[in-house]
């Protein structure tokens, strides 16, 4: 099993250009698998962790509802925000300017074959992160995530989740809000559950903006040690 990640921090970048890569790098694992058991050459399958900034952009999951984004083709143009119908699961999400989204590109063959784990890891990931800030973050039964306030009428979400999966290879991931302007989030349902608001960890903390490469490297090292990874670049 190789425990060994390959990390890279591609900055901002476009979603469709960041999804062209992600497929890519998907792909060749899933061909090395695919290869592996037709010739049991016993080949050795990488792993990626991508973290990134989008531009203003939706995109719905593929059971996601449309009438979840509220707004039309002329008003999403007008402000500048792309929208993409994606191959992961979940409902409808945003993605812009501080905001720190992960992707994950592991083959769960050298860790463990079990994506509800999986999605607790990268739960947990953030869970512990956030009390770095003295945040408690919480699940929410039934909803994939990490919320704050859960179990009560301020039940607020700061980091969406939603993959894929084939042979088990992931892509896909979380998108956790730091310095996110949370007015667009106004414009759609996230994740298609209503009357629960978004929340920020800068609007949590009450302060300046906070340095996305503190919250990366914090990230960075819980990501590390759950999954007993070491990182090369």
């Amino acid at each position: 099993m190789n425990k060994l990640v390959a990390f890279k921090d591609l900055g901002i970048k476009d979603y469709q250009e960041t999804w062209d890569y992600q497929e890519s790098v998907f792909q060749d694992i899933v061909d090395i698998k695919i290869k592996n058991r037709r010739e049991s050459a016993g080949l050795e399958t990488p792993n990626h962790l991508l973290f990134v900034e989008h531009p203003h952009v939706y995109t719905l999951g593929k059971s996601g509802d449309f009438s979840n984004l509220l707004l039309g083709q002329a008003e999403l143009k007008a402000r500048n925000i792309d929208f993409y119908k994606v191959n992961r699961g979940g409902d409808i999400t945003y993605h812009g300017p501080g905001q720190i989204v992960g992707y994950p590109i592991l083959d769960l063959d050298n860790f463990f074959t079990d994506i509800h784990k999986y999605l607790r890891f990268l739960e947990e990931m953030v869970i512990l992160t956030l009390a770095e800030y003295g945040l408690v973050g919480e699940r929410s039964e039934g909803e994939t995530g990490v919320w704050l306030d859960v179990g009560t009428p301020f039940a607020r979400k700061i980091c969406a989740l939603g993959v894929r999966a084939s042979r088990w290879v992931t892509m896909h991931g979380f998108a956790l809000n730091v310095n996110t302007d949370l007015a667009y989030f106004d414009y759609m349902i996230p994740c298609g559950i209503k009357d629960k608001a978004v929340t920020s960890l800068h609007q949590e903390l009450g302060k300046e903006d906070i340095p996305l490469e503190e919250v990366k490297q914090k990230l960075l090292r819980h990501f590390q040690n759950l999954f007993e990874v070491e990182f090369k670049g």
